[in-house]
């Protein structure tokens, strides 16, 4: 099935920066349908490439594609098929288009039959939808639809109750803009879950409701009697006896009773170890209290620290690859210091400049929890590395704008040498003796579907006549490699029109490569 990533890439041309607000709604939407008991779709207008003949752009002819789905783990799903990249058009999307052009949450009739009716005690099942427009800044990028089964809150429980309450101030939020925050990444924010244990306070921060799940979890960090009336944070910083925990878990849960959002904290607890995470409930920017989701994860740290070996493994090995990668170019910047020959001496630093920027990449490895890198984090310490390598006699600025995010070590491996060869050829053959300094600027844009790399220089410009396929060049050779059989991109170079220099674009898809 094709990822969130995937399909905002292949149907629409959005920023980055929009697309990273809904990979952080996804990676929260698990606890808005468990605690809705609803499943939910995230739908985008899909953005043609030819303008509509009746001109209406968008509107009564959008094409809608559902990009995600969830379905509640707490109750029945009123769509057991998948519809991801399924398409809504005309009036099955009316609702949608309803909803998007008035800012407002519409509900339509309840009694619907679904598009595939169901069959329960003999009799078919009927759901309602509500959908509201997820906004990012003061923009509609999305809308979500929460299907809701009919048998939902007919005979609701006081869990039940606590649960959608929480869901619709938590709705809200997203309509407001503020859910989730956009300071957070969805990796370091998620879970535990709505089922593993939910705590609603209100605005003073004091228990309205705590489930059964969640008062275990409580009675495992030898808590006696009730929550319910109590202050959570007071309550909470007596249990946990490091002190500086105590005082940090308290001073979350009362940020959050402010407004204030949190990660994910972890205390140890007598012989337990309990995963908390506080969230703030402000719907319409007006406190409403918080929530604070409880796991009890005793079992599952004893298995993870069976793993850790493994994992620091895979970290050592990279480790000592980066370290082999360096002393092989020492090895070779050390050769080149004793060789008389100009020629050999350049092709020798050329080397070292290679194999460094390769180490950079498992040095990175070697200190992350996966396999993805901050490709900034590289590029800002390879640019020095190739400012000193240049000659001497070069005083160009290399500066970087614009931001590549994280990658796969599939991409970043070639990616950074392709930016170590062009930014090595812009400084070497753009200022000759005739012009010494200018500036090198690393231009980056990523949206879903690509990352744009610009490099452009200020420099005598490309010779004439110059052609990138007839280049004979090692360098270029390499670039050519990398960019066409490891990146699956393009890369061009042109002479720039407006002032003297060359701009070099390299254009990188980042869907996932089958």
């Amino acid at each position: 099935m094709s990822t969130l990533s995937d399909l905002l890439a292949e149907h629409t041309a959005l920023p980055g920066a929009t697309v990273a607000h809904l990979q952080r709604l996804v990676s929260e939407w698990q606890l808005l349908a468990d605690m809705s008991f609803s499943d939910l779709l995230l739908w985008v207008p899909e953005e043609r490439a030819e303008p509509q003949t009746d001109g209406s752009g968008t509107g009564a002819g959008t094409s809608w594609v559902c990009v995600a789905q969830v379905r509640p783990t707490t109750g029945t799903t009123v769509h057991p098929d998948d519809l991801v990249a399924d398409v809504m058009t005309g009036e099955d999307a009316f609702t949608l288009e309803e909803s998007r052009s008035s800012g407002r949450t519409i509900t339509e009739v309840q009694g619907i039959d679904p598009p595939r009716i169901h069959f329960e005690a003999g009799r078919a099942r009927t759901y309602h939808r509500e959908v509201r427009p997820v906004l990012f800044g003061d923009e509609v990028v999305a809308m979500l639809s929460r299907d809701t089964g009919s048998l939902v809150g007919r005979e609701a429980s006081l869990l039940e109750t606590a649960y959608i309450d929480a869901a619709d101030d938590l709705f809200q939020m997203v309509v407001d803009g503020s859910f989730p925050p956009k300071e957070q990444t969805g990796e370091m924010h998620t879970g535990p879950r709505a089922g593993d244990g939910l705590v609603r306070l209100d605005a003073d921060g004091r228990v309205v409701y705590v489930s059964p799940n969640a008062l275990s979890a409580y009675h495992r960090m030898n808590l006696t009697g009730s929550l319910v009336g109590a202050d959570l944070a007071a309550v909470t910083r007596r249990l946990v006896a490091d002190p500086f925990d105590a005082a940090e878990l308290a001073a979350r849960i009362s940020g959050a009773v402010q407004g204030r959002p949190s990660l994910r904290m972890e205390v140890e607890v007598r012989a337990a170890t309990v995963l908390f995470r506080a969230l703030p409930l402000r719907p319409l920017n007006r406190p409403h209290g918080a929530l604070v989701l409880v796991r009890d994860v005793t079992e599952v740290r004893r298995r993870d620290r069976a793993l850790l070996s493994k994992d620091a493994t895979i970290r050592e090995i990279h480790h000592r690859v980066k370290n082999n990668l360096q002393t092989v170019a020492a090895l070779l910047r050390l050769q080149s210091r004793r060789s008389r020959e100009p020629a050999v001496r350049a092709a020798l630093l050329e080397s070292v400049r290679r194999v460094s920027s390769i180490a950079l990449v498992h040095d990175t490895l070697s200190t992350s929890a996966d396999d993805r890198v901050d490709l900034d984090q590289i590029v800002d310490r390879l640019v020095p590395m190739i400012v000193d390598i240049a000659s001497a006699e070069i005083r160009a600025r290399v500066r970087r704008i614009g931001s590549f995010g994280t990658l796969g070590a599939d991409r970043a491996t070639p990616l950074v040498m392709v930016l170590a060869e062009v930014v090595q050829n812009a400084l070497e053959h753009g200022y000759r003796p005739t012009r010494q300094d200018g500036e090198v600027v690393i231009g980056v844009e990523r949206s879903a579907r690509q990352l744009d790399v610009r490099v452009v220089d200020d420099g005598v410009g490309l010779p004439v006549g110059f052609s990138l396929e007839r280049a004979s060049g090692l360098g270029l050779q390499i670039v050519r490699t990398l960019v066409d059989s490891e990146l699956s991109g393009t890369i061009t170079l042109r002479r720039r029109d407006d002032q003297p220099g060359t701009e070099v674009l390299i254009r990188v898809p980042l869907r996932s490569r089958h």
